[in-house]
């Protein structure tokens, strides 16, 4: 079964990347998201790598690894990758699923044809960068 148009928003609504878009803007940023399917076992994130998309989990559990640990295990509503939006630096966690899920994916080259069409969403995603930047550089 396909997602809802407002049950996407309001999960893209939650990815804190996102946090200052109005709905209109979500709506925007929804237009280039897939909907997915993926069994269990599947890897979706490899530790290393180069990003080139961000996931929302939809429905379903991926567990997440670095250096061979298990560092937590997310389900419905959770997301990763953001960072590969907007940066080009290797993903710093593998992520498996563990059982079938349904995702929202959201390609690197789709999202910046998006930030460089609308400049009051790449204002607020810059924003949201700074804050969490000046965030992390206070800890």
């Amino acid at each position: 079964m396909r997602l809802r148009k407002d049950a996407k928003l309001e999960l893209l609504g939650r990815v804190p990347l996102f946090a200052g878009c109005s709905k209109r803007e979500l709506g925007e940023i929804s237009t280039l998201a897939d909907e997915l399917s993926f069994p269990a076992g599947t890897t979706l994130i490899e530790e290393g790598r180069q990003g080139h998309e961000f996931f929302v989990l939809v429905d379903g559990q991926v567990d997440v690894r670095a250096k061979g640990r298990k560092l937590s295990s997310l389900g419905d509503g959770s997301f990763f990758g953001e960072m590969a939006l907007v940066s080009s630096r290797p993903r710093n966690a593998t992520v498996t699923t563990t059982s079938p899920v349904r995702v929202l994916v959201v390609h690197e080259q789709a999202f910046r044809r998006l930030l460089r069409d609308s400049p009051p969403i790449q204002l607020k995603v810059l924003q949201t960068l700074a804050d969490r930047a000046a965030e992390n550089a206070v800890h």
